[in-house]
């Protein structure tokens, strides 16, 4: 690495970590001025507690904030160490030497690739680790709290219900399992049954809800109820009912998770919106890095007094991707055309943004 290298990658990483810190430290303020009011609540448990509840919540929900805004903060980055440099007229001298536009933010796509990296890795691994505790309101951080369960899913396809569900003791109270088979394709399901228990705890060395005075109750009337000592549905584990009582619980799971959960929906508009979290996964860095590539161009200019407007239309290039990417979001599970087609509206924001970026590197003036 030559020293205009290390140079340029200096300045970008303090750009990096100046914007990291205002953009996340912004989005945490507005959240905790939000939710201040949940955090309060237990304020008999001392200043203390609500100060570690405070800082415990947001510094797990960081990696939610990060992964929503790395592109923006990649883009608001570069700006900074660009602008800094064309203030101090070291750009112009730069250009001046024989050094090319293009080589100049090399080292600057080389970085925003690695930090792409690590929000990919932040959203496939580090966040689907600690799902059940993202999924944690505001007033639940610091305790384990309990929580009633209606008609969630298994694989199974049963329906679980509980008054009750203790996190610390991993027990649902009084839960009532409807059972289900499904009988034609597309699915339909058909009632075969009921399981009730006074309790059912789950067992982590053979992985089955242990019932207390468990009873099976067939469909059939006649039939007398047969004892049941244990249940297993082998994804509803005490994490994953944490994560999904949340109606965006899939945004916590890995592509593998997705895949396997793909399996289990028969709902069209589950299929697509599973479809579009899958293939949003794939185009997300690449939405990112091509912010990027669109703004990059704009931002290589050597007159001091044109860079406040270069930044602003590089903010605004990357506003209307960010807008785009989202009104595809919106649209990806809905029913357009007669159809709903999920990957055509994960890959529109590539398909527009990078070709124009591609042609704006091209046309980068040296």
């Amino acid at each position: 690495m030559k020293i205009l290298d290390r140079y340029i990658a200096k300045s970008f990483l303090i750009g990096y970590g100046i914007s990291f810190s205002v953009l996340i430290g912004l989005r945490v303020i507005i959240d905790l001025f939000v939710n201040l009011d949940e955090f309060t609540e237990r304020a008999g448990s001392g200043a203390w507690v609500v100060v570690r509840n405070i800082l415990t919540y947001y510094g797990l929900n960081v990696t939610l904030y990060f992964r929503d805004i790395a592109g923006v903060i990649i883009v608001v980055a570069a700006a900074f160490s660009l602008g800094k440099m064309v203030r101090a007229n070291e750009l112009v001298a730069m250009i001046a030497s024989g050094v090319s536009a293009k080589r100049i933010v090399s080292p600057i796509l080389v970085l925003a690739l690695l930090f792409t990296g690590l929000a990919v890795a932040d959203q496939e691994f580090l966040i689907p680790s600690i799902s059940d505790k993202l999924a944690r309101n505001a007033d639940e951080t610091g305790t384990k709290g309990s929580y009633a369960i209606w008609f969630m899913t298994d694989v199974n396809g049963s329906l679980i219900c509980s008054l009750r569900y203790d996190v610390a003791a991993q027990s649902l109270y009084r839960p009532t399992i409807i059972t289900r088979r499904a009988t034609s394709n597309p699915v339909v399901w058909e009632v075969t049954g009921r399981i009730s228990a006074d309790l059912a705890t789950y067992n982590d060395q053979t992985g089955r809800w242990d019932l207390i005075n468990g009873l099976a109750v067939g469909t059939d009337s006649t039939a007398a109820p047969q004892p049941v000592a244990s249940y297993r549905a082998a994804d509803l584990l005490p994490k994953g009912i944490a994560i999904r009582r949340k109606s965006a619980y899939n945004t916590f799971l890995s592509s593998r998770q997705l895949t396997a959960l793909a399996t289990q929906q028969t709902k069209i508009k589950d299929m697509a919106q599973l479809l579009s979290q899958k293939h949003f996964r794939i185009t997300d860095p690449i939405i990112n890095l091509t912010m990027l590539m669109v703004s990059l161009p704009v931002l290589i200019c050597r007159d001091p007094r044109t860079m406040k407007s270069a930044v602003m239309v590089s903010f605004a290039l990357t506003a209307a991707c960010f807008v785009v990417t989202f009104v595809c979001k919106m649209f990806a599970t809905e029913i357009v055309f007669e159809r709903v087609i999920p990957e055509l509206w994960a890959w529109l924001p590539v398909f527009i943004f990078l070709p124009i970026a591609f042609i704006e590197l091209d046309s980068m003036k040296t």
